[in-house]
């Protein structure tokens, strides 16, 4: 999910249809795609992941933030993945209306510092 978004930062198209699940047939629609990957991304924020009824579906819910004619836009979406022969592929989404709340990880005193100092939290960024 987040190489796909990637590639949508990177305007990276081809990458963007190959990885449509063939059953959509992305390539006929590689036109539209290339539009929607144009924007200016600058945020993927993921709310929450869902195994589905077995390990070869999932969900990623997830905010896109993206700048459009100099106006800023966000939308939200829960995507559906399947995996076949090793490789994820995108096969649809449900979109919101507006952005969900990310749930934010809380960090502990004695947890290691989010900086990648090695140090705890208390001894670095947390003093």
């Amino acid at each position: 999910m987040r190489a796909r978004y990637c590639a949508h930062e990177l305007r990276l198209v081809d990458f963007v249809v190959h990885t449509y699940h063939p059953s959509c047939n992305a390539a006929a629609e590689a036109d539209a795609i290339a539009e929607s990957v144009h924007g200016d991304w600058k945020k993927l924020e993921v709310v929450s992941t869902e195994p589905g009824k077995d390990d070869y579906e999932g969900y990623v819910t997830f905010n896109a933030y993206f700048i459009e004619d100099k106006r800023q836009y966000s939308f939200t979406e829960k995507s559906r993945f399947v995996k076949e022969d090793g490789q994820w592929f995108y096969i649809d989404g449900e979109m919101y209306d507006y952005p969900l709340p990310v749930k934010k990880r809380e960090i502990g005193r004695n947890d290691p510092c989010v900086c990648g100092s090695g140090k705890k939290y208390k001894k670095c960024c947390g003093s």
